[in-house]
């Protein structure tokens, strides 16, 4: 007879700082003007490796550091200080903090009133605050920063258990933990901002379904778009775990990087729920003809392709459910994007790239694109001709009335509402022209 003994799991086993926290109440701040902050160095580390970002210096120690990292944050930033213009309030817990870079960009350039950072690996506290002691921490209701080392459920779970909320919380993961997700959402203000992280490629692309279905509740098939998928999965695990709550969230941005790879997506909570479910659902791919769709849930009986005389044919294949509406807010990204240009992170040499993303974003929010894209190179195999330029494409595709845009995901991508037949088509008519 075999006996199993199951024990719960501990949510840490390290204990935060001993001084209290300050509560919600907004404390008067110094100025985050970087001219104001400490240069004052902590202890000296066993290893020291010295970075720069934005303008600020820091230490990675022997923290898992990435510089391609650099976008997602300069993207935090720019939404933490939109918050911060437009509640006046920024509480921060940075919850799988590193070497603390983030926490350090939100005390300087969004000026967070007050930040978290956390980290479970205890060993990094020097390297954390050395970093941090760049900006003065203050005392009392005015203490600007502070460092604690939980795991990130705990860190959030001791805040919802004072009643001590936050404007923004950033979670840096790692692969497809989503175990996270409700104390998050019990840890954020209503309003808030929750900045979530995958680099599980695997489940995205399609290779482990299993995985995608415990993490986010999404059974992912192999398809030609699977990063994009990968953003949706990730949006559509936290739209069903704020349901269960009695909230909504609604994707500000999401971002995709080939590093890692890494999926990004920045979500504001409400409270109550969507009386429609129109962008939670399923999608299709045909690789017979390369058709792509979008099921709602009553339609999930009726599955087929224009391709096929039979419905439920064996080369469609089904994936979901997921977020189904735009990938952005266009109205916010253009924010995001205004504020860029005017902290001079897009001018020439410092920062064109920001500026191409943000733009693109921009575009691919449009609400008429479907999930997913063509494949430039994939379409001209499919039809076995070469293929025009992604400007002549998207020309013609707007003189025909549909919806396009490039896609940021990849470079040689073009998102429309234009089936994959007539898009063949337009693209032969343009060789041709």
């Amino acid at each position: 007879m075999l006996l199993l003994t199951l024990s719960p799991k501990t949510l840490s086993s390290s204990s935060s700082s001993s001084s209290p926290l300050p509560q919600s109440q907004n404390p008067r701040l110094k100025s985050p003007n970087p001219s104001r902050l400490n240069t004052r160095c902590g202890p000296v580390l066993p290893k020291s490796e010295v970075h720069t970002e934005r303008g600020l210096e820091f230490d990675s120690g022997e923290t898992f550091f990435r510089h391609e990292s650099a976008r997602g944050r300069d993207l935090g930033v720019l939404s933490a200080s939109l918050h911060k213009r437009s509640t006046g309030s920024l509480r921060v817990l940075d919850a799988m903090c590193g070497c603390g870079i983030r926490s350090l960009r939100y005390l300087v350039e969004a000026g967070a009133d007050f930040v978290v950072a956390n980290d479970a690996n205890d060993e990094n506290r020097r390297v954390i605050t050395r970093n941090l002691t760049r900006v003065e921490r203050g005392e009392g209701d005015g203490r600007r920063w502070a460092v604690t080392h939980m795991l990130a459920n705990k860190a959030m779970i001791e805040r919802y258990m004072v009643g001590d909320f936050f404007d923004l919380i950033d979670i840096d993961s790692f692969g497809s933990d989503s175990a996270f997700l409700r104390d998050a959402f019990n840890a954020l203000k209503l309003g808030g901002l929750l900045y979530l992280t995958s680099t599980d490629g695997y489940s995205s692309g399609g290779h482990r379904p299993y995985n995608s279905l415990a993490a986010y509740g999404a059974f992912i098939r192999p398809m030609p778009f699977g990063n994009e998928i990968g953003l949706r999965m990730l949006i559509g695990g936290a739209v069903r775990e704020a349901a269960l709550l009695g909230y909504h969230v609604t994707p500000l941005f999401s971002y995709y990087s080939f590093h890692g790879p890494v999926f990004r997506v920045l979500l504001r909570v409400h409270r109550g729920k969507l009386h429609e479910d129109r962008n939670y659902g399923f999608v299709t791919f045909c690789h017979l003809c390369g058709h792509s769709d979008s099921v709602r849930w009553d339609e999930l009986g009726l599955l087929g392709c224009h391709c096929s005389d039979t419905k439920a044919s064996s080369s469609l294949v089904v994936s979901g459910p997921m977020w189904l509406g735009p990938l952005h807010d266009g109205s916010y990204v253009t924010e995001m994007l205004d504020l860029a240009k005017e902290w001079g992170w897009v001018s020439e040499g410092t920062g064109m790239d920001l500026e191409k993303l943000l733009s693109i974003m921009i575009e691919e929010s449009d609400p008429r694109l479907p999930p997913g894209y063509f494949k430039m190179d994939e379409m001209a195999s499919r039809a076995k001709m070469n293929s025009p330029s992604l400007k002549k494409m998207m020309s013609a595709l707007v003189k025909e009335g549909y919806a396009v845009s490039r896609s940021h995901i990849i470079s040689n991508g073009l998102k429309t509402d234009c089936p994959i037949s007539h898009f063949i088509n337009i693209a032969k008519a343009e060789l041709q022209s």
